[in-house]
């Protein structure tokens, strides 16, 4: 019986695939609101893996099972959900489709094999499913579009179509074409092309099989040609084209031959319609998820090393080779504590053996690299939050594993014999800070443990304690992101507030300026008595510090001269007008007094602080704001629009061209006041439609205008 899809935590068990060649392992991807979830939860259903498809009572269903999913009514995590087909294991990757959570759909994309873009064919598709086309067809991944939600009152099928056409490029065909119900409007089958038949919906899943009517067949006939000259090209076989022009009938299951190899080597891109409330293309979707896509062993595998870096042989999807698998995503489980997706590339994962977890790919990001002997207690099948207990995992699969006690997103796992480093894959920068503040000081510490657990699973989370503003900042990639972080400590028990986030300035001279320091006290018999006069000069940006001293006659006394740098240190730390830190100055100690019995170290620390503070007062200090270097990547038509909201950010533009790997973007590099790029990831994605994108860095300081 169906497990049922409201179940939490270990339950079950589930048939174990030892062959490679019997596992497909599909990401899907497409904007939020395109149908993925939907349509994986149909193709469950209809394959029996659960008992029937949509939300159970608290909202959650199997793949959005994530209470912020629930609270935000959209995927915001990687979620794995196989089922069989055709004695076929089928790993189905369901991402979300907001641009928010990038770094959910990267993690896909590492543990698949193929891609299915999800399309509605109501609503088109955005600017980031394009560019992620272009991405999946540099690396040569295999390809095909679904055409989701025909039941909706504005859905075009054609119209769809045309644009993948458009968008997608050449070998993008259609499998099928709708068939119109009686009344004209619904979607009551599919017309094959390749065996010029009709699948009849109209009674329910499965169709009736049956011969096209009259009035089907020119439709059937141009379609059909087009597809068949698509799939000829494609073809091994160079005499294919000739005999199909001479007017040859080819035979059909030929035809499809060649269709599953076009399609599992990333040459032809098929096109189904499917609906997942009417049923309506689901087995055909089946089929090609299980005949046309590839099997892990037609994959190219990525790179791996030894622990020191040293190159090893290119790995294989071999069961019985070196055990090599990598955590694409980590999370907390309130039930079972840390889950681990891992996708096995190489070797067999066995319970109850030690394996051997090290990560350096994404430390960069907040976790530190690390390598350390475990034992794989219990592996589990996913499906969504059921975790079906397993025996072992081999090349090409995906498993959960659980208990680890260090393993986090993008560690590799190894024999602990033979510990070996997957390349890393690459990820986005976030770039859009969040400065939060714990409500009390036991929120302090629960926060800083519930803060650990979130950046060692999600690689697109940045945690930086900057010591000049005394704030904790998360680097996140948008607004949808950041909610989602701050309901997941809330959730934890964790009060929190967030604040604005204060960008660290500085503080510098513009003249040069003299300073008299002067501390004479009395007090219970006890003096301080410190006398120090200072030169001030400014220094070219980025200089430092310098202390020079040119005390003559002893004036100082030698063992003091320290005790005044230490004091002007410590008040450029404090600053000497706003606050910040002084920078870029050098201060020449010229003459001071000293008292025989009264003079101490604390006394000069403090006349030297109090004569940089006299020298402002003729030095003209100026407050110095941060300036990045920002590198943007947009579409061609929105460089207009991107220059003119540069302008209104005080932006020094250096220049434009075009982008090398595609000519229909543009690259601008400017200059930029921090400051003004505090929300620059949430206000470029608005301005480009979700397709810019930016990467930052400091470039140096620069007067702040209130300055000038």
């Amino acid at each position: 019986m169906a497990q049922k899809n409201h179940d939490r935590g270990p339950a079950g068990s589930v048939a174990v695939v030892t062959d490679p060649n019997r596992i497909r392992n599909v990401v899907l991807v497409g904007h939020s609101g395109a149908g993925k979830t939907t349509l994986i939860e149909a193709l469950l259903a209809a394959t029996g893996t659960i008992s029937r498809a949509g939300q159970v009572p608290d909202g959650t269903t199997v793949c959005d099972h994530d209470p912020a999913a629930v609270r935000q009514q959209r995927s915001v995590a990687l979620t794995c959900a196989p089922l069989f087909h055709r004695d076929i294991k089928v790993n189905l990757l369901d991402t979300p489709g907001y641009a928010d959570f990038v770094g959910e759909l990267r993690a896909g994309l590492r543990a698949a094999d193929a891609a299915l873009f999800v399309v509605c064919a109501a609503d088109g598709m955005d600017a980031a499913t394009a560019t992620l086309w272009e991405e999946c067809a540099a690396v040569g991944m295999p390809r095909a579009v679904a055409l989701t939600r025909l039941d909706h009152p504005r859905a075009d099928v054609d119209e769809t179509v045309a644009l993948c056409q458009r968008v997608f490029g050449d070998n993008v065909l259609p499998l099928h074409l709708p068939m119109l119900a009686d009344d004209g409007v619904g979607i009551a089958g599919l017309l094959d092309l390749l065996a010029r038949q009709v699948l009849d919906y109209s009674t329910g899943h499965p169709p009736q099989v049956r011969e096209p009517d009259p009035e089907h067949l020119p439709a059937i006939a141009e379609a059909r040609n087009e597809l068949i000259e698509g799939i000829i090209a494609e073809s091994e076989d160079e005499t294919l084209l000739d005999r199909y022009l001479a007017g040859e009938q080819l035979d059909p299951k030929m035809l499809v031959d060649d269709l599953e190899t076009a399609v599992a080597r990333g040459h032809f891109h098929p096109v189904l319609p499917v609906c997942a409330h009417t049923g309506v293309g689901l087995d055909a979707l089946l089929w090609l998820l299980t005949a046309a896509f590839p099997a892990p062993p037609e994959h190219t595998l990525p790179a791996v090393t030894g622990l020191d870096g040293t190159p090893r042989p290119p790995l294989g999807c071999d069961p019985a080779g070196p055990l090599v698998a990598e955590v694409v995503r980590t999370t907390v489980d309130r039930h079972v504590g840390r889950v681990s997706l891992v996708r096995v590339f190489s070797g067999t994962l066995r319970t109850d053996r030690t394996v051997h977890v090290a990560g350096h790919g994404l430390s960069q990001r907040g976790h530190p690299d690390h390598d350390v002997d475990e034992r794989a207690a219990h592996l589990y099948s996913p499906l969504g939050a059921q975790l079906r207990e397993v025996e072992v995992c081999v090349a090409g699969d995906i498993c959960a594993l659980t208990k680890s006690g260090s393993a986090e997103t993008g560690d590799t796992i190894s024999a602990a014999t033979d510990p070996l480093l997957v390349e890393p894959w690459e990820m986005p920068e976030p770039l859009l800070p969040v400065a939060v503040v714990a409500r009390t000081r036991s929120d302090e510490d629960a926060m800083a443990r519930n803060l650990g657990r979130l950046v060692a699973g999600d690689p697109t989370l940045r945690l930086e304690r900057n010591a000049e503003t005394r704030q904790l900042v998360l680097w996140c990639m948008g607004e949808a992101h950041a909610d989602v972080l701050l309901d997941r400590l809330r959730s934890g028990g964790v009060e929190v507030d967030v604040e604005p986030v204060r960008v660290p300035l500085r503080e510098t001279f513009t003249a040069t300026a003299r300073g008299h320091g002067r501390h004479v006290k009395q007090s219970g018999g006890h003096g301080q008595y410190a006398v120090c006069d200072i030169e001030v000069d400014p220094l070219p940006e980025g200089s430092g510090f310098e202390f020079v001293d040119r005390v003559v006659g002893g004036a100082v006394p030698h063992n003091y001269i320290p005790s005044v740098e230490k004091g002007v240190r410590a008040q450029m730390d404090r600053g000497v007008v706003s606050g910040h830190p002084v920078v870029d100055l050098r201060v020449t100690l010229v003459d001071g007094k000293a008292h025989p019995v009264d003079s101490s170290d604390a006394a000069f620390q403090t006349a030297g602080a109090l004569a940089l503070r006299d020298a402002a007062g003729t030095g003209r200090p100026t407050l110095l704001e941060p300036v990045d270097a920002i590198m943007v990547r947009v579409p061609n038509g929105a460089v207009g629009a991107v220059l003119g909201d540069l302008a209104g950010r005080r932006a020094r533009v250096l220049g434009t061209t075009s982008d090398d790997d595609s000519g229909d973007r543009t690259v601008i590099r400017a200059e930029v006041p921090a400051t003004e790029l505090l929300r620059y990831a949430v206000e470029l994605r608005s301005i480009t439609g979700g397709a810019g994108t930016f990467r930052r860095a400091f470039a140096r300081y620069e007067p702040a205008p209130t300055s000038r």
